[in-house]
């Protein structure tokens, strides 16, 4: 067995080659393709294209580092774990933070995402699409409360449905595609199109969410990079086909960017298209908001039973014992956010960047990581490597948003130094 393989004798190796990939594809591929080809087309016109090419390329090796980590070291902990592993308690801790502060933000985005997929129907103003996200968070934060979460069935069934809307949405558009809306073809610069794929990133995240399942994985050391391998492909392949179509269709631009896969699917299914996509996206907003959600309240409650975060974030309920120390603290940010959205103190496309620098940060500890951890595997060396150059050279590209996870570490040294240089008054008056 590799050194740093956990066994756990108690866990029936169940899932096959084609489990794998339905469970990488669905932890991957979610809100970010109802949301992102629309603003990346705004930001970088026609060439955002050439921005997914790439994005699809480069992201391949990174995929593969988390697919291997997620193999030899099983764990719910996720890329922190392999930080904490290669790097000890702090760095593990600080890509923790990193994750639970990205959620307070990229969760109101998942819900103004569905809201405004609802709102092309209805034809809702602003204050009714904040309500709609508002209640969409509520309701995400009382399926938590109350212990639910989504099963593996409900998963597929997500799954099925964003593979055939995407599909169907491709095929549909066909006949409204025109080679005059690819001109001109970079409209704002080349620098836009470097730009619009940092905002890519957001679409890429994700495959470390299937670490926890791995221990169950039908011979892993094959079937996690092979499952790697065939969602990565299948992914690129759909999130390409409906940039390219949002494009050809022009359907984006200022106020109907956050839905244009719906305004594109209308244009020959009409208003059933739209109801279509509508529904699947809700859905799909739900699903992803209530998995991050559940995840970030646990790890509220994790750093607080390491006293490296308030002690109120460790509360649990009384009957159902769920941390909702975690999700008040997730409540109150949620209320913030929606506000500062909603009084048009920043745009959705700007705020995404936010939650975007952290996911990045994280990966860049979670190639470090594999360079460290995956250095007697030839295959391991060169994807964390790659990933790790290619993951690095994005960051100075995230704008002002690079401060936010800067900022975020910042905080957590200073916070340690103190209660060290508290620690040691102590002892010296003792």
């Amino acid at each position: 067995m590799e050194k740093g393989v956990a066994s756990s004798p108690g866990l029936s190796k169940t899932l096959g080659l084609t489990q794998i990939v339905a469970l990488y594809i669905g932890s991957v591929l979610g809100s970010g393709v109802l949301l992102i080809p629309g603003l990346a087309a705004e930001k970088a016109g026609p060439a955002s294209i050439v921005a997914w090419l790439l994005m699809s390329v480069l992201v391949l090796p990174m995929a593969i580092t988390m697919g291997l980590l997620s193999a030899r070291f099983p764990s719910a902990g996720g890329v922190s774990t392999f930080v904490r592993t290669a790097y000890g308690d702090r760095f593990g801790n600080m890509v923790g933070w990193f994750f639970l502060l990205s959620v307070p933000i990229g969760a109101p985005i998942l819900s103004v995402t569905g809201a405004h997929y609802l709102a092309v129907l209805f034809q809702w103003g602003e204050l009714q699409v904040y309500l709609c996200a508002g209640l969409i968070l509520l309701t995400v934060l009382g399926m938590n409360v109350i212990g639910l979460h989504v099963a593996a069935r409900v998963q597929t069934i997500v799954v099925s449905l964003i593979l055939s809307i995407l599909i169907l949405a491709v095929i549909a558009a066909i006949p409204h595609t025109s080679a005059e809306h690819f001109v001109p073809f970079a409209p704002n610069g080349w620098l836009s199109v470097i730009q619009a794929a940092v905002l890519m990133f957001w679409c890429f995240i994700g495959w470390e969410a299937v670490t926890h399942l791995s221990e169950e994985f039908v011979d892993p050391s094959k079937n996690a990079i092979r499952g790697v391998l065939w969602s990565a492909g299948i992914v690129a392949l759909l999130y390409f086909g409906v940039a390219f179509m949002t494009v050809a269709t022009h359907s984006y631009g200022v106020g109907i960017s956050a839905a244009s896969l719906s305004v594109m699917i209308q244009l020959s299914l009409g208003p059933v298209g739209g109801w279509i996509v509508a529904i699947t996206a809700l859905f799909i907003c739900i699903a992803t908001a209530n998995a991050y959600v559940g995840a970030a309240s646990r790890i509220a409650f994790a750093l607080s039973q390491e006293n490296i975060a308030p002690r109120w974030f460790g509360r649990l309920h009384p009957k159902y014992q769920t941390p909702t120390g975690g999700l008040l603290f997730l409540a109150m940010c949620f209320v913030l956010v929606l506000t500062t959205l909603y009084l048009g103190l920043i745009d959705l496309s700007r705020l995404i960047e936010l939650p975007n620098s952290t996911f990045i940060a994280t990966y860049i500890g979670g190639c470090l990581a594999g360079v460290k951890l995956l250095r007697d595997n030839r295959v391991g060396r060169i994807a964390s490597w790659t990933s790790l150059i290619f993951t690095a050279g994005l960051y100075p590209f995230l704008g002002w948003s690079a401060l936010y996870p800067l900022a975020i570490a910042a905080a957590l040294i200073l916070i340690g130094s103190k209660r060290i240089n508290k620690g040691s008054g102590q002892s010296l008056s003792a």
